[in-house]
């Protein structure tokens, strides 16, 4: 096994990441490239779970002429679209895959439990989380921040389109400052838009650490399992 600076992670990736220039549907190509690196470092001997976003299919803020709950319903079945494909893409590359859903959908999925899901990554097997916590009114980030928690992860990757967080968004304001470090607090107390506030405060009172990092780069996921400082360290 190769020295790695995690033995057990959960990758966060959304939708969008999926997509590629598509933007919407998922991009096969994209897709690959990102298994191609999770399988990498499955052989490296890290004990990998998923969390994915809906956001390339339908995004619950999409919904505001319905009512909440139904929207956000729609958005839990998108990540479960996301789910089978990378699971299909993973199994394509020889890595034993499970998908877990916290809506119960037998016929293509295990329904979560989290001592089978903890079992899985044992036997080395990637377990991917969709549907969120399975309530409306969360989101998958704060889906990634309970899974992480309730399956003693050590690191959660949090994959982004930008590089990672800045003090404004750097799209916005040519003058953002990118921070390699900093805490759940200074996040919570300057707003700034990494996770929602629920998902931040459930990782700062688990004590979880977050690398936030740009996914336009897949192999950024190695260098980051290598120990390498990329991106921005939440702690």
């Amino acid at each position: 096994m190769e020295d790695i600076a995690y033995k057990r992670i959960l990758l966060k990736l959304s939708g969008e990441a999926l997509a590629g220039e598509k933007k919407t549907g998922v991009d096969s190509n994209t897709v690959g490239k990102i298994c191609d690196k999770i399988k990498e470092i499955v052989d490296m001997g890290v004990e990998v779970s998923i969390v994915v976003g809906g956001g390339n299919f339908w995004r619950g803020r999409d919904g505001h002429e319905m009512e909440r709950t139904t929207s956000d319903y729609m958005g839990m079945l998108a990540t479960t679209i996301n789910g089978l494909a990378l699971q299909d893409a993973l199994e394509a590359r020889g890595i034993y895959t499970r998908l877990q859903t916290a809506i119960e959908m037998r016929e293509i999925a295990e329904p979560y439990i989290k001592r089978k899901a903890i079992k899985h990554l044992e036997r080395g097997r990637v377990v991917i989380f969709a549907c969120g916590t399975g309530n409306p009114y969360f989101s998958t980030d704060t889906g990634a921040a309970l899974r992480a928690a309730e399956t003693d992860a050590e690191v959660i990757l949090l994959a982004k389109t930008i590089d990672g967080v800045y003090s404004a968004d750097p799209k916005q304001d040519p003058n953002a400052v990118k921070y390699d470090e900093i805490t759940y607090l200074d996040i919570l107390n300057q707003d700034l838009k990494v996770m929602d506030s629920t998902a931040t405060s459930l990782c700062r009172d688990n004590k979880i650490p977050l690398v936030v990092f740009g996914i336009d780069d897949p192999d950024n996921i190695v260098r980051i399992i290598k120990g390498e400082r990329i991106g921005t360290l939440v702690k």
